[in-house]
C-alpha cells in the first residue's frame, strides 16, 4: 500500500506542504508536492515509501523534474526520490519581474525545500546545472546532511570550507531582520563601512532604516548581502576547484548530456550500487557519472 501525507505548516519557516492524490502515471505511482515560498510555490514529484532513505533529485537548465522519470523506477525502492522543479522551472512559480536567477538564490530555494519537509539527512542526484552550482553548493554549505552525493555529466564540486564559511550565513538568514536602536544602527554601519563618516552614515541611514516595533532595521533587502557573499566565494574557488573532481570516484558511460533520461539503464546500476552502499554507512561521499 502506498499512502499520501500531508504536512502540517511549518511554523520555523512558513511553508506549506501539500502532497497531491496519488496518481499513476507512465513510470509508476506518483505524488505532486507543493511548498509554499513567499513569490509562490516549489513544485515538483514524490515517490517511493513514506519513511523511505530521502533522495533530492535536481534537475538542469530549462529541463524540470520530469528529467528523472525513467531513471527513479531503475533505483532502489527502499529510497524516497523527491523531485523538484527549480523556480522559473517545469510548474514551480516564477520569480517576481526584476528579481535574477542567481546561484545563492536557488541554493536559499532547497534549503526551503529541505527545512519544509523536515529532512534532517539525504541523498542527492543532480544534473548539469542541478548539480553544477546548487547540488555541489548545497553539500558545500550542508555536507553534514548530506550522506551521498550523485552529480550528472558534472565537473566537480566547489570547495566545502571555504564556500560554508562565506556564504552559509546568509543562506540560513534569508527571511530575518535584525531589530536595533538607532544607536547600535549606526555603530553596524559604520563597522560595516570603515570609510564612512559619522555625519554620512546619518545621511544614509534617513532612507536606510524603517522603524518598526522595538526599534529600527534595515530598509535594503537581506538578498542583495548574495552578491557580496557570492563574490568572495567565487574567488575562494578559483583557486581551489580544481582540485576537487580527483576527489570522488567518476564513471563514464556511454551516451549523451541527456542518457540518464534517454537511456537510463546505463546509468541506473551504477546510482543504485552507490546510493546503497553510501545510505548504509551515512559518511557522506560522491560520485560522477560522465558521459561520452
Amino acid at each position: 500500500m502506498w499512502w499520501v501525507q500531508f504536512c502540517d505548516e511549518d511554523k520555523t519557516q512558513h511553508s506549506v506542504i501539500h502532497f497531491s492524490v496519488l496518481q499513476y502515471r507512465r513510470y509508476g505511482p506518483v505524488s505532486e508536492l507543493s511548498v509554499l515560498v513567499p513569490w509562490g510555490e516549489i513544485r515538483g514529484k514524490v515517490r517511493g515509501p513514506d519513511h523511505g532513505h530521502p533522495v533530492l533529485c535536481l534537475h538542469g537548465w530549462a529541463d524540470n523534474c520530469g528529467t528523472f522519470d525513467t531513471l527513479i523506477p531503475l533505483l532502489p525502492k527502499e529510497c524516497r526520490f523527491v523531485a523538484v522543479d527549480l523556480a522559473g522551472h517545469g510548474l514551480s512559480s516564477h520569480r517576481p519581474p526584476g528579481v535574477c536567477y542567481s546561484f545563492p538564490a536557488y541554493v536559499a530555494d532547497l534549503r526551503r525545500v529541505v527545512d519544509a519537509l523536515q529532512l534532517k539527512t539525504f541523498s542527492i542526484i543532480g544534473h548539469s546545472m542541478g548539480e553544477c552550482g546548487f547540488t555541489s553548493g548545497l553539500f558545500s554549505l550542508y555536507p553534514e546532511m548530506v550522506d551521498a552525493l550523485v552529480l550528472l555529466d558534472s565537473f566537480g564540486l566547489l570547495p566545502t570550507d571555504s564556500v560554508r564559511s562565506i556564504l552559509r550565513p546568509h543562506i540560513t538568514k534569508y527571511d530575518k531582520k535584525r531589530v536595533y536602536t538607532f544607536e547600535k544602527a549606526v555603530e553596524r554601519l559604520l563597522a560595516a563601512n570603515p570609510t564612512l563618516s559619522e555625519q554620512s552614515v546619518h545621511i544614509l541611514l534617513e532612507r536606510g532604516l524603517i522603524q518598526v516595533e522595538g526599534g529600527f532595521v534595515f530598509s535594503r533587502d537581506l538578498r542583495v548581502n548574495f552578491v557580496k557573499a557570492f563574490d568572495s566565494a567565487a574567488s575562494a574557488v578559483k583557486v581551489s576547484f580544481h582540485l576537487c573532481r580527483f576527489q570522488h570516484p567518476v564513471v563514464t558511460v556511454p551516451g549523451d548530456h541527456h542518457a540518464h533520461l534517454n537511456t537510463p539503464e546505463v546509468v541506473a546500476s551504477f546510482v543504485s550500487n552507490f546510493l546503497q552502499a553510501k545510505t548504509e554507512s551515512f559518511k557522506g561521499s560522491s560520485s560522477t557519472v560522465c558521459t561520452k
